[in-house]
């Protein structure tokens, strides 16, 4: 192999070697929080009587639900959170029995820290009209949720996919469909 070659090789290596670390190496910036970071806020606004900043401290002192639900490969959990519809329900926003025509045509957008998103009919997260809770989780099994996963995360047992099971949530819009 000729001088040129090796360099374009090492360099290659060299470049992996720099990704796989900064993705599995424990304590990496992107996936953990420093403690003297602010605390995580999670934010709900839109189409709602009450915008919420909420830190994790004041998530936790709202009304507490838990539930078992099985993460995406296949383990059992016992999350702890805060139902959506409860929060949604501090927001201001038009639940339960009220949840009839206009409302009905409101949707609930979701979104990571990363910018991933995901998106609920608000009668979904209605225990009025949904058979299980979604849940804005702060706990797996009485700890808090593992960095890259929290400190909240949704919770959503009635998918079969867990790809609206968002991560590190930091926002909440509720909104109108239009047209």
């Amino acid at each position: 192999m000729n001088q040129p070659m090796r360099l374009r090789t090492a360099c290659l290596f060299a470049g992996w070697m720099r990704l796989l670390l900064a993705v599995f190496l424990p304590g990496n910036v992107a996936f953990s929080q420093s403690p003297d970071a602010a605390p995580a806020t999670l934010r709900v606004s839109g189409e709602v009587a009450k915008p919420l900043s909420l830190t994790l401290e004041a998530l936790e002192k709202l009304n507490k639900t838990e539930l078992k639900a099985k993460d995406k490969d296949g383990k059992e959990h016992r999350y702890t959170g805060v139902a959506f519809a409860d929060l949604l329900r501090e927001a201001g926003v038009t639940t339960g029995a009220a949840l009839r025509g206009k409302n009905l045509a409101k949707y609930v957008l979701v979104e990571a820290a990363d910018g991933y998103q995901a998106v609920f009919a608000l009668p979904e997260l209605d225990p009025e009209f949904a058979r299980e809770v979604v849940l804005v989780a702060y706990q797996a099994d009485g700890k808090p949720l593992p960095a890259g996963e929290g400190p909240i995360r949704l919770v959503v047992p009635a998918d079969k996919k867990h790809a609206r099971w968002v991560r590190e949530v930091a926002a909440i819009k509720v909104l109108f469909a239009r047209e």
